[in-house]
């Protein structure tokens, strides 16, 4: 779909466009860093526990599908955000939207399948709690350092 809505954006000139998504890049990374503090967009419903204590494969895909359609959307980086608005906005190939889109389900799926695999679900929520800032502004900024050199390479 994004792929889509991002042709409407072509006659916006290009150095425009992509001077919107550095901005934006640096707006998520002051976000995540809490300089700055401004709602996403989101369904704030986390997928339920017993989605991942059953059946690994069936609740991995349940869980994949839920956050894909949105019906369960908390999300708790900008980083996602960003990439969209980088997807809009510089209409790129069918096969860059098509590896986005797959990178982040990927992105997703490693956070139940680590769970899974760390075999001590309760440590693994408190080593991800107490590192989740610095994990999400390191992504933020390799994101916005990415993006800047694509887009003004």
């Amino acid at each position: 779909m994004l792929f889509v809505l991002s042709g409407l954006l072509t006659p916006v000139p290009p150095p425009v466009r992509y001077g919107v998504v550095v901005a934006l890049a640096v707006a998520g990374v002051l976000r995540d860093a809490q300089v700055v503090s401004f709602p996403l967009p989101q369904n704030a419903r986390q997928v339920p526990q017993e989605v991942l204590t059953g059946q690994v494969a069936r609740g991995s895909l349940q869980f994949g599908f839920e956050m894909g359609t949105g019906v369960r959307t908390y999300v708790s980086s900008t980083v996602p955000y960003v990439l969209v608005a980088a997807l809009l906005l510089t209409a790129p190939g069918l096969l860059t939207a098509l590896a986005a889109g797959l990178g982040f389900g990927a992105g997703r799926s490693l956070m139940p399948v680590s769970r899974y695999l760390s075999r001590d679900g309760e440590l693994w929520d408190a080593e991800l709690h107490a590192h989740l800032p610095a994990i999400k502004l390191t992504a933020g900024v390799a994101v916005a350092l990415a993006l800047t050199l694509l887009m003004f390479s």
